[in-house]
């Protein structure tokens, strides 16, 4: 691209060096000036005598000595960061003259710096003027190119005089015009320019010795050949083109717009001084008559500077000097340029932000981009130029470009700020853009998230909404924004895939229940979690499973309620569910479990999907998949505490089936506490009337039976208070019954059937307890004799029944049995006859019976009181004639007593102490001994029951007859003076 087709721009500020004081101006004024050089923080003037000046900041000459005493100073070289000066005179009379200056070492006697080598510059005895210089930094290589068009290269130690050597390595018939070093650690390759060729040679290492070898066959003119000190190219300029050259050949080059007399390279610049182009008419002429004679001609002769930036093909100044440019030079971080009238003309660039701003006001943005990269500026000020990019792009309607600047800049940008620009429909892709960014980048709010799950329903673009969830490292937005978004949306399988994907068990529940209706996929997904997360979630929606689910939902109860739960394991799947094309939204819902286990590590889940059926029926497998589940391994489950089971009870509202199943379950398990055990007892009893309520017949029998049994025997822990009321409310008399039966209340059980006025509930608790409550039977009776459809009901025959149980037991007298019939005129004199004909009978018989042992009694009575008295009265006849203790024929002596019975004495052991005080013999008839002993024993009984009242009256409360009892007690002696007394 030529230079004149580059962009021009004012980067540079141009001042005019104001000179220190009159010596130092009238010696630049004076065109005394032969060579110059910079470094070292100084500018070496060397003059046509032989003076070399040195120039400080302050533009004053501060010191100045004669280098060689003949000759011109014609090249110079300042090794940067020393005090090293090589300087080369020049008579055409003699060999050019070399030396080497210590700055810093001054002579004693003289005070002029210390010369420390000089060296006669050997061209063959040629005299011919030197047209390029060059040496490297430390001095050990210097290079020297003639007008001849040889080349003399100067090895050794310069700066301690240790010698040197000297070979000419090229030679030939065109003038030297440039030679420049490029060095490395292994290798220093010499660069040498004629006016038609372009040659390198090795000076040293590796293929020293080597003829040169051309690298382009073409040269350029005296002073347009540089190297650039930071990269080491070699940049040579032609008229055509400017050309950079490295050890391995051309690089990159430039078309140039015409001859060029001097170049020089300043940072990252390259400036060019070119001649006042030849005219090819007659304007120039016309011009110079115009303005007249010599200043004319003098103004159109004037030479163009101009600095390049190759990097970003732009021109950074460019000026035309009045005056022909005798040298370029850099120092004190400025350019200067020193033209034949003596003038010096400074070029400071101009700061970063101001060329970025002369940028700006041209809208070239891509260019101040790269500037601002060239020139390192910090990411968050090149975010600033992408943004005021993307702004002009966006006022020029292109919407795509801007918004791949406002993406350049999204680190350090308002998102807002740009949001607000792309909200129209017409742009919602740009603005998709610009959110997946700011979401990549970690930027993203809540808001953001929304907006783009937003764009991506309009847009129906499922593809790009899976892969904004499913991308991969760290989460680069709200996941609970995102969630909602997509169940709003009905993205529901997505939702559920960042819900399972981050962790969040109880938000991928929500969504199968709520949104996608797939009741069977929820409750096997709760069955993969851990005890704790699946109880959660199990109470959470418990009465939905069980409405749609309710057999599994059951067994999940069962399980988890008796310690049995383990978290389920999915194995690999036979077959794959087939991809449902179409609409993607039904298919998402119908495949969201599938996706989520076959992606995600759920936990104690394998690598299988969870089956998703396509319509909701308990139990149903997958449609084109088969799945099996397994359980984990005991040693892998942690346990757990199973919770009291009355927490699942409001679960199992309007599911009593269910209900039941689940108590009878726990209640097999045996692991329950007392206070667990009497709820579920409580529960199902409740249950059971509960069914049996509803049902009828049969079935109605059934769940009656299922509830008496559970109430049956002991140590049930059912309260009877709670049975009684529950078998009252559900009107289950078994119950209540029973539990009267329990308790003892056998009278209340009777009461029951007659208060209802269930005649026959009577009669059977009357045949079932009336062994056992003989009282019943008195209230019998009086039950059937209150109301003529209830004696009908129990018939005849069952009122005789009972009239014959009361007269056998006597648990009535005859009179209160008429009382009681009497009452009412139910019961007729033609049911009780047979009661009142066996009665009276039977009182007759007792009667006459009675008569005849009381006459019987006193006929003893008065016998024994004869018996007596004859004893005491008339003399014993004794008849015996045998002893009834040896039986052997009595004899004397023998002892008679008044029973008629006779002994031998010494048959009989008389004791001498058995006699009383007045002199009787107490011994007794061995014979009748054993009876008189009875009746005295009877008598002491008699006696001393007679001082124990107590016993009296509990036989008077026990007795059936009173006046029997006191009778009996009567005869035994109670009621003697002594006793009487006692009682009363």
């Amino acid at each position: 691209m030529a230079l004149l087709l580059w962009k021009a721009f004012d980067f540079f500020e141009v001042s005019q060096v104001k000179l220190g004081d009159d010596e130092t101006r009238s010696f630049f004024e004076n065109n005394e000036i032969s060579s110059v050089c910079s470094g070292s923080e100084s500018l070496f003037l060397g003059s046509d005598n032989g003076y070399v000046r040195i120039i400080g900041p302050s533009w004053k000459v501060v010191r100045s000595f004669q280098a060689h005493e003949t000759g011109r100073i014609t090249h110079m070289r300042q090794v940067e960061g020393t005090s090293l000066l090589v300087t080369v005179s020049e008579d055409l009379s003699n060999e050019p003259v070399l030396k080497v200056w210590a700055l810093d070492k001054p002579v004693k006697k003289t005070g002029l710096p210390t010369c420390l080598s000089t060296i006669n510059i050997n061209n063959g005895r040629k005299q011919f003027p030197i047209s390029a210089f060059t040496a490297v930094d430390d001095l050990s290589q210097l290079a020297v190119g003639f007008a001849n068009g040889a080349v003399t290269v100067i090895r050794g130690d310069l700066i301690h005089d240790r010698g040197t050597k000297q070979r000419i390595v090229y030679e030939s018939e065109e003038p030297i015009t440039g030679v420049e070093f490029v060095s490395d650690p292994k290798l220093s390759t010499l660069f040498v320019a004629t006016t038609s060729k372009l040659l390198k040679l090795v000076i040293s290492g590796r293929g020293h010795g080597q003829p040169p070898r051309t690298v382009e066959d073409a040269g350029c003119a005296a002073g347009c050949m540089t190297v650039n000190k930071k990269t080491g190219d070699i940049i040579v300029v032609r008229e055509d083109a400017v050309y950079y050259y490295t050890i391995d050949g051309r690089g990159l080059c430039f078309a140039n717009d015409g001859a060029t007399t001097l170049v020089s390279t300043f940072e990252d610049y390259v400036g060019l001084v070119s001649p006042p182009s030849s005219s090819k008419n007659g304007t120039s002429d016309n011009i110079r008559r115009r303005f007249g004679g010599a200043s004319a001609e003098s103004l159109f002769s004037a030479a163009t500077f101009t600095m390049i930036d190759p990097q970003l093909q732009i021109v950074g100044h460019s000026e035309t000097l009045i005056s022909p440019v005798k040298a370029l030079f850099q120092i004190w971080g400025d350019l200067f340029i020193l033209t034949q009238d003596g003038k010096i003309n400074r070029y400071h660039e101009k700061s970063l932000p101001q060329r970025l701003e002369l940028l700006y006001q041209r809208n070239l943005f891509p260019l101040a981009i790269n500037l601002a990269q060239k020139a390192g500026m910090d990411l968050q000020q090149q975010n600033i130029i992408y943004r005021r990019y993307g702004d002009h792009l966006y006022q020029k309607g292109d919407y795509d470009s801007a918004m791949a600047q406002y993406i350049k800049s999204i680190d350090n940008t308002e998102p807002s700020q740009v949001i607000r620009k792309f909200l129209d429909t017409q742009r919602i892709h740009n603005l998709i853009e610009y959110l997946e960014e700011l979401h990549e980048h970690h930027k993203a709010t809540a808001d953001h998230t929304t907006l783009l799950l937003n764009c991506y329903a309009k847009l129906k673009d499922v593809e790009k909404l899976e892969k904004f969830i499913r991308s991969e490292g760290d989460l680069k937005f709200d996941l609970e924004t995102a969630i909602n978004m997509c169940r709003q949306g009905g993205y529901f399988e997505q939702a559920a895939y960042l819900a399972t994907k981050h962790g969040e068990s109880d938000l991928v529940v929500d969504i199968l229940i709520e949104d996608s209706k797939l009741y069977s996929e929820a409750l096997d997904f709760i069955w993969h979690l851990d005890a704790e997360t699946a109880y959660s979630s199990l109470m959470k929606y418990a009465r939905v499973l069980l409405e749609h689910c309710p057999n599994s939902t059951a067994q999940f109860f069962i399980d988890y309620y008796t310690g049995k739960y383990k978290p389920k394991v999915h194995n690999t799947p036979i077959e794959e569910a087939p991809v449902i094309s179409g609409n993607r939204l039904a298919a998402g819902a119908a495949t969201a479990v599938q996706n989520l286990t076959s992606l995600l590590p759920l936990p104690y889940m394998g690598t299988s999907a969870v089956p998703s059926p396509s319509t909701q029926v308990d139990n149903q497998p997958t449609v084109g998949q088969e799945t099996s589940n397994t359980e984990q391994d005991d040693d892998s489950v942690l346990k757990y505490t199973p919770p009291p089971p009355r927490s699942a009870f409001s679960s199992f509202i309007d599911h009593p089936d269910e209900f039941i199943v689940f108590l009878e379950a726990c209640l097999k398990s045996g692991s329950l506490g007392e206070r667990d055990k009497a709820d579920i007892y409580t529960t199902l009893f409740e249950m059971y009337l509960h069914k049996a309520k509803e049902g009828k017949g049969v079935q109605k029998e059934e769940w009656e039976l299922k509830a008496k049994k559970l109430i049956e025997g002991h140590d049930i822990p059912i309260e009877n208070s709670n049975v009684l009321l529950l078998s009252h409310l559900s009107d289950f008399r078994d119950g209540t019954t029973l539990v009267k039966e329990q308790s003892g209340l056998l009278f209340d059980i009777f009461r029951s059937y007659t208060s209802a006025k269930d005649t026959r509930g009577a009669i059977r608790a009357l045949r079932k307890y009336g062994p056992r409550e003989p009282q019943l039977y008195p209230a019998a009776l009086a039950y059937f004799t209150s109301d003529p459809r209830i004696l009908d009901d129990a018939g005849p025959e069952e009122l005789a029944d009972v009239l014959k149980k009361i007269d056998a037991d006597g648990l009535m007298a005859p009179l209160q049995v008429i009382q009681t019939l009497g009452s009412n005129a139910v019961a007729t004199m033609g049911m009780i006859k047979p009661y009142l004909h066996e009665t009276i009978t039977r009182e007759r018989r007792e009667i006459a019976a009675n008569k005849r042992q009381i006459a019987s009694f006193r006929k003893e009575t008065e016998q024994k009181r004869v018996e007596i008295a004859e004893l005491g009265s008339k003399p014993a006849v004794f008849q015996a004639q045998r002893c009834p203790a040896c039986g052997a024929p009595l004899d004397l002596p023998v002892v008679h007593f008044l029973c008629k019975h006779s002994f031998h004495q010494r048959c009989l052991k008389v004791d001498s102490s058995a006699s009383d005080g007045d002199g009787n013999d107490k011994t007794e008839c061995p014979v009748c001994a054993a009876n008189n002993a009875a009746v005295k024993a009877m008598k002491r009984g008699q006696e001393e029951r007679a001082e124990r009242h107590d016993l009296f009256r509990d036989a008077l409360d026990k007795g059936d007859e009173r006046f029997k009892t006191v009778a009996q007690w009567f005869g035994q002696g109670v009621m003697g003076a002594g006793g009487l007394d006692e009682v009363i």
